[in-house]
């Protein structure tokens, strides 16, 4: 399918729009070997050969990346008063058609998927798929010794849901649903608010050791799993 090519480098990770269409007009780009000044020439770009500066460009139509997103930015992919979570992203990872796969709400940091994706981002936040997301909690009162089992029974008309109590005020909670500002309202409902929380798992991937505010490309094997996870192997 041919694409504009200002909008094949800003898929790319070479600027936005604006900024590509400045190196476009420079002379830099090069399209099967014949330079191209016009932002609006259309190419094939899984068959092309694009070159910038004399460099080759690898073009991939898919991209992943995992976010570790920090307390206080907002899980969207823009607004003109708050850091989004594309703010976060470091040049070699921006695309402008990036979107992140459910939410984390303000005050929640973890694990965060983004992918230009479609149909892998659809079925990951679909309850059909039933995609598992863990969860590290400190609350501020003990937990009841029932917890676990209210959980697993469906707490405020939830899906059953998967307690690990870890100490008096500390546990790890797994969802296969991921409803508006769930897992807080479940741990008030047993009257241990949440002071702390984490997404440490999502689906086949983990955190890790990956510092909060950083972000990395997925690899290969992990875009397997997430895709074999959700049928789209």
């Amino acid at each position: 399918m041919e694409e504009r090519l200002d909008r094949v480098l800003a898929h790319l990770g070479l600027g936005t729009r604006k900024e590509v269409g400045r190196l476009i007009r420079s002379g830099a780009v090069r399209v099967d070997g014949a330079v191209v000044c016009d932002r609006g020439f259309k190419l094939d770009p899984e068959g092309a050969r694009i070159e910038v500066h004399g460099e080759p460009l690898a073009y991939a139509r898919f991209f992943y990346v995992l976010l570790h997103k920090p307390a206080g930015v907002l899980t969207a992919t823009r607004s003109e008063r708050e850091e989004t979570v594309l703010d976060l992203l470091p040049n070699a990872l921006w695309r402008d058609d990036l979107k992140p796969v459910g939410r984390l709400d303000r005050d929640t940091e973890g694990l965060l998927v983004l992918t230009n994706h479609g149909e892998l981002l659809h079925r990951l936040t679909h309850p059909r798929w039933k995609v598992a997301k863990v969860y590290y909690a400190e609350l501020a009162s003990a937990l009841p010794p029932d917890a676990a089992q209210r959980f697993a029974e469906g707490l405020l008309g939830f899906a059953p849901a998967g307690l690990e109590v870890l100490g008096p005020r500390a546990a790890r909670a797994t969802l296969r649903e991921g409803k508006h500002r769930q897992l807080r309202r479940m741990f008030a409902a047993l009257g241990a608010p949440v002071v702390y929380l984490r997404r440490e798992r999502f689906g086949p991937l983990e955190l890790g050791g990956l510092e909060p505010g950083r972000a990395r490309p997925l690899e290969s094997d992990e875009v397997a799993a997430l895709l074999e996870a959700v049928g789209l192997a």
